[in-house]
């Protein structure tokens, strides 16, 4: 099985947080990609970052695609571009977001999320509206750290995030903890020995979620709103999309 786990920022040393911690958890035979966009925002924080963000997810899907991939895992807690690139293949695509939130509400009744900064809280909330999971979560927080402060200032930032789901456990009566990030992908054993809850860290969850959809003999719907989108012309400098044949 090739799983194609799509970093959507530009920051290598994330990409790299992200893969080896996919395959930490990878069964024995699954062989993980970890990849990047050649251009593009180097942290993703934003409605802005994640826009420009969808365009190098949709040319790492395509990419994947002429190398026979079995699913594509989208390492952003935002999910950038999820239905377009579901709609570029047969493969199962999953976002580390929603498969977070199904994990979580497989363990527990009500789970927080830990997010890195305040505006991204909003991001996630509308996601919880989303995809229907409003109602397991009790709240909402931010450690206040930039995304890239995972990488440039690892103990600091892990610092915060620990004290941001202590007080999680203490005032939101809570079963489980949701990690708001795909740089925090290698964190999960720490936070969750220090706080002493359930810790659901979306990259990992997804690389377990993807292989029981790939096992199952199950892949993207091309019926409905997630068929191939219809070959058309593009101009400027979407030209190379004009007349995608794609089966």
């Amino acid at each position: 099985m090739h799983i194609r786990v799509i970093n959507p920022n530009t920051t290598q040393a994330m990409t790299d947080t992200i893969g080896e911690a996919a395959r930490a958890v990878a069964s024995p035979g699954t062989h993980i990609t970890a990849c990047q966009p050649k251009s593009g925002p180097v942290s993703i924080e934003s409605h802005f970052d994640e826009a420009v963000s969808v365009m190098g997810v949709i040319e790492e899907v395509l990419a994947g695609e002429r190398e026979g991939t079995d699913a594509y895992i989208i390492a952003c807690f935002g999910d950038p571009g999820i239905y377009a690139a579901r709609e570029l293949t047969r493969a199962p695509v999953i976002g580390i977001a929603e498969a977070a939130f199904h994990m979580a509400s497989l363990i527990s009744t009500r789970f927080s999320i830990v997010t890195t900064l305040p505006r991204t809280m909003i991001i996630a909330e509308h996601l919880l509206e989303s995809y229907g999971f409003s109602h397991n979560c009790r709240r909402i927080r931010a450690a206040d750290i930039p995304v890239l402060d995972l990488e440039e200032h690892p103990d600091r930032a892990l610092e915060l995030i620990i004290e941001e789901c202590l007080r999680a456990k203490r005032e939101d009566n809570i079963g489980a903890i949701v990690l708001g990030c795909g740089g925090m992908a290698d964190l999960t054993p720490k936070i969750s020995e220090a706080v002493g809850l359930p810790v659901v860290e979306g990259v990992t969850a997804a690389i377990k979620l993807a292989e029981a959809v790939v096992g199952l003999g199950l892949g993207t719907s091309k019926f409905g709103d997630l068929a191939f989108p219809r070959p058309k012309p593009f101009v400027g400098r979407f030209e190379s999309y004009s007349n995608l044949k794609l089966e």
